[in-house]
């Protein structure tokens, strides 16, 4: 099982690149959001596809065609670019891995400015550009699956700092954009349970101190 995990981890590692390189050619602000960007911010899970986010006023769906496919990243469905002018993704393949790419166009103004707050991180061997922590959690939040949420709880473990309360603003827009409210009693769920378990923590390590010193 550890060699397969292995081969996979590699074929993401070749796919990430020639995405990398793709994107880095249109000229355009990206940056990997999903999985990879969940697992390069320190959180420990499994993906097999990659998903990024590209400024949709910077390129055209036909630029970003043209640049994975000088990098074998070809459609993965028929009439790709009819279905990425009306669903704002592209669904694309990394033909020499047969890993799956989603490439998402951002108009949002949430969108945009997460792209001006991404930074460099590594997956593997291949560095960049990815979502900040919080910007994962709101885009995690708003997916709303139980996987989702379990990275959201993940990420908000590993980054006490996070600005809950602009997390909770950009989540709350982007709800009434997509008429999702729901989405916001997730997002307070996982904060709860995070808050729960880290003052379980607190409370845990002041007793073993106390019985160290006895």
């Amino acid at each position: 099982m550890r060699a397969n995990s292995g081969r996979g981890e590699r074929k993401l590692e070749q796919a990430l690149a020639a995405l990398a390189r793709a994107l880095n050619a249109c000229g355009a602000p990206w940056m990997i959001i999903g999985g990879i960007a969940i697992i390069a911010r320190g959180v420990r899970r499994l993906t097999t596809d990659i998903d990024a986010v590209v400024q949709g006023d910077a390129v055209s769906v036909q630029a970003v065609i043209d640049a994975l496919g000088e990098q074998g990243i070809a459609p993965r469905i028929e009439r790709a670019v009819d279905f990425a002018q009306e669903n704002l993704v592209l669904l694309v393949r990394h033909q020499p891995s047969g890993v799956d790419l989603d490439v998402s166009f951002g108009w949002t103004s949430f969108e945009v400015e997460a792209l001006g707050q991404r930074a460099r991180a590594r997956y593997g061997k291949v560095s960049a550009p990815m979502a900040s922590p919080e910007d994962l959690v709101v885009l995690k939040a708003m997916a709303a699956r139980p996987k989702d949420l379990e990275d959201a709880a993940a990420l908000l473990a590993l980054y006490p700092a996070i600005d809950l309360g602009r997390v909770r603003s950009r989540l709350r827009e982007l709800a009434a954009m997509a008429n999702a409210p729901e989405v916001l009693d997730g997002l307070e769920a996982i904060v709860r349970s995070t808050s729960g378990a880290t003052r379980k923590k607190v409370r845990s390590g002041k007793a073993s101190r106390r019985r160290s010193r006895r």
